[in-house]
């Protein structure tokens, strides 16, 4: 059987407005296994990105437990999760998140800077994942010198460079053209394939609904449907 890598054991996240309890995430249970490329949609107010938001250690489930890699995220203090995310998990955002002032090389060391990563052993692994995900020669460009398509390879290779247990990617393709989204679409599953990264995207974009292996669908909170839909 493939290794679990994400464990959700009845979780719910709740929020208040005024008298009105908002029921974000209803009571779900959920495997991620290693290797997955994985989709969560569903329709926007579904809970798709409050459930990868728990599974990224960002937010505290209200009921429930979420585990990644045996580790019980509640058991960890607001530091040892914060050492876990930068160490552990890798993410995608539809905005980029770069730091506008670092190179593109820069952005992508940062996290290897702040884990104490040897200089020589940091260039080696960053020089290699630019150039294979098509920016060499763009190292020392700031993101406002880069395409978005070129900043979010970017934001990848910065996901990845750690080696994390998952790469979590929250609508990766919101923000560039369907040709950029192809490309970008196609590296991840390069990266998928031939390293073994494991990918959970949340998206209601039918471009990587249709690339994912395995499509889990959301409503008011709840997965009303988890199916493996293609293999290699």
């Amino acid at each position: 059987m493939t290794e679990s890598i994400v464990s959700l054991q009845n979780v719910s996240r709740f929020f208040h407005q005024g008298q009105e309890t908002i029921r974000a995430v209803n009571d779900v249970s959920l495997e991620i296994h290693r290797g997955d490329f994985a989709v969560v949609c569903g329709p926007s107010g579904s809970g798709k990105t409050t459930m990868l938001n728990m599974i990224g250690a960002l937010d505290d489930p209200t009921e429930g437990t979420v585990s990644i890699d045996g580790r019980d995220l509640s058991d960890m203090s607001h530091s040892e999760k914060s050492s876990f995310r930068r160490d552990r998990l890798g993410f995608v955002f539809q905005a980029y998140n770069l730091i506008p002032v670092l190179t593109a090389y820069e952005n992508a060391e940062f996290i290897l800077t702040l884990q104490g990563m040897p200089k020589a052993e940091r260039r080696e692994k960053v020089m290699e994942l630019l150039h294979r995900v098509g920016l060499k020669g763009l190292e020392n460009r700031r993101p406002d010198e880069m395409s978005g398509g070129q900043q979010q390879r970017i934001a990848i290779v910065r996901a990845i460079v750690t080696e994390p247990a998952i790469v979590l990617a929250d609508e990766p393709t919101a923000n560039v053209d369907s040709q950029t989204a192809a490309q970008i679409l196609d590296l991840m599953e390069t990266l998928n394939r031939e390293q073994g990264a494991t990918f959970l995207f949340s998206s209601h974009d039918r471009k990587v609904i249709d690339r994912a292996k395995r499509v889990i669908r959301m409503r008011d909170g709840r997965i009303e449907d988890d199916q493996i839909v293609g293999t290699d």
